[in-house]
């Protein structure tokens, strides 16, 4: 089996990353995307930690300071270079294909935030632009295998509650990954449940977090289910999203044991 975790790590200082690594190697995931990290101690203790327990680590720090995504995985990984050409913030749209049967790509995405200011509303309509014409140049069979998952900073056209301000593009990109044949795994389940990943400082709930899979790994998908644990505990704002597919690792990487510190 595959298990996949993502969770928003909201670029953690580094007391903060040293309790969230513990609770990630304690999880023992196949894969993780990690979503908006940072160019600073916590971010680097972080992944550092989770390479010395045998995950490969895919990540490309901004130049500029801007947040980021990882992918850290325990099954060998091989780049995706063809797929991320053309993503206007490449360090938050990293992509690696996997060592499995069937093979499974995966695109982990950390999509800008906004509070509507025009510079930053721009900066998010180029990203998921260009992240939706890169999905659009890949092949059916292609996206048959594909995983995408991470921190979209959008939500669905039925979302409950309903809030005002979410623009037209944010809700097409939802809209563009179902066209593609990307279909939101935790909904594909529990069709009619109104999950909820972030809450708001007046507690209403937002649902940003999300996996979306191919034709072919949809029927695969044996279990989706957010943890709401980290937020609950201040790992951090964002409860995680944690899948299970069907699908068979090739190779593993052992955890080191010397690797798990104590629970907080």
């Amino acid at each position: 089996m595959l298990s996949i975790l993502t969770i928003n790590v909201q670029a953690a200082a580094l007391a903060r990353a040293q309790n969230l690594l513990t609770w990630l190697l304690q999880r023992d995931d196949h894969l993780v995307i990690l979503t908006e990290t940072s160019n600073g101690p916590g971010t680097r203790h972080l992944l550092a930690g989770l390479r010395a327990a045998g995950m490969v680590v895919t990540h490309q720090p901004s130049l500029d300071g801007d947040r980021g995504c990882a992918i850290a995985s325990r099954i060998p990984t091989r780049l995706a270079p063809d797929l991320t050409a053309g993503i206007s913030l490449p360090g938050r749209a990293p992509a690696v294909t996997l060592d499995t049967h069937p093979d499974v790509t995966i695109l982990g995405l950390y999509v800008p935030s906004s509070d509507r200011a025009p510079a930053k509303l721009a900066k998010k309509r180029a990203f998921l632009t260009t992240v939706t014409d890169a999905l659009t140049r890949l092949s059916a069979a292609d996206r048959a295998h594909l995983v995408v998952g991470g921190d979209y900073n959008v939500i669905s056209r039925d979302h409950q509650p309903r809030y005002p301000g979410f623009q037209s593009f944010e809700y097409e990109f939802l809209d563009a990954l179902d066209a593609l044949g990307l279909i939101d795994v935790h909904r594909a389940l529990h069709p009619g449940v109104q999950a909820h990943s972030w809450i708001g400082r007046n507690g209403n709930g937002y649902r940003f977090d999300y996996l979306h899979a191919g034709a072919r790994l949809v029927p695969q998908v044996l279990s989706s289910s957010y943890l709401h644990q980290p937020r609950q505990v201040r790992l951090s704002d964002h409860s995680a999203l944690a899948a299970c597919l069907n699908v068979i690792p090739r190779t593993v990487a052992k955890q080191s044991v010397a690797a798990i510190p104590s629970l907080f």
